[in-house]
């Protein structure tokens, strides 16, 4: 059994529907990004940014995995497979893969203004102005925002320090700390990189370039190391 840790970004996700900041720019349906994805922009205008994150979080509640979440779940059949995501839907563990690290938040879970640690799973897909936590702050999404720390930071490091095999997928590897977690994996290990654009990553042995989607990358990527 093989220790594989799986990169998954954006573009996996924009298979199943997902869009994404770079669909036109640094816009999603028209919001910059600065308005709706930093703690400045919470602090001027909430209700905006719980209204952009209700109409995410109902995008993603009508997505569904596509075949390259599904080739994951299969890997993992006969090997350990960690997925690092920067990734806020839940795709992935729709599909059924059971150890999923989400680097930059996650859609379906709220959590409080006062005290970060309390966080909640949200069953729905609306926050409004007025839902509180425990103690009476109140709740904002569960997401990284730009200007804000990756706490999950560390815990991907140890993952993709002790890989037999990378994978890269869906992802321009543009986004730091994300980006740098490649620098972390040993020396000589298999590392496939997934992506009809292929990002440009550093020089590597024994580095496979597979310049696809994720749905047919990954499925061609998982039925090779199935064989071995």
């Amino acid at each position: 059994m093989k220790n594989i840790v799986v990169l998954s970004g954006a573009g996996i996700s924009a298979e199943s529907g997902i869009k994404t900041f770079r669909d036109s720019g640094g816009l999603w349906e028209g919001y910059d990004v600065t308005e709706v994805a930093t703690p400045e922009g919470f602090r001027k205008n909430p209700e905006l940014v719980l209204e952009f994150y209700n109409m995410r979080r109902k995008q993603a509640l009508d997505a569904q995995p596509n075949a390259g979440h599904l080739a994951l779940v299969e890997l993992e059949k006969k090997h350990q497979v960690n997925i690092v995501t920067q990734n806020v839907d839940n795709l992935h563990e729709k599909a059924g893969s059971t150890h999923v690290l989400h680097l930059h938040g996650e859609l379906f879970k709220s959590r409080s203004t006062r005290r970060p640690t309390l966080v909640y799973d949200m069953s729905g897909w609306e926050l409004k102005l007025g839902d509180t936590c425990e103690l009476g702050s109140q709740l904002r999404p569960h997401i990284v925002w730009f200007g804000e720390a990756v706490p999950a930071m560390d815990e991907a490091i140890e993952l993709v320090r002790k890989a037999d095999v990378l994978i890269i997928v869906g992802t321009s590897m543009q986004v730091y700390p994300a980006a740098g977690l490649i620098d972390y994996a040993p020396s000589g290990i298999p590392v496939y990189v997934v992506d009809p654009n292929l990002p440009v990553v550093s020089s590597r042995s024994h580095l496979h370039l597979i310049a696809e989607p994720a749905s047919s990358g990954l499925t061609k990527v998982v039925s090779e190391l199935l064989e071995n």
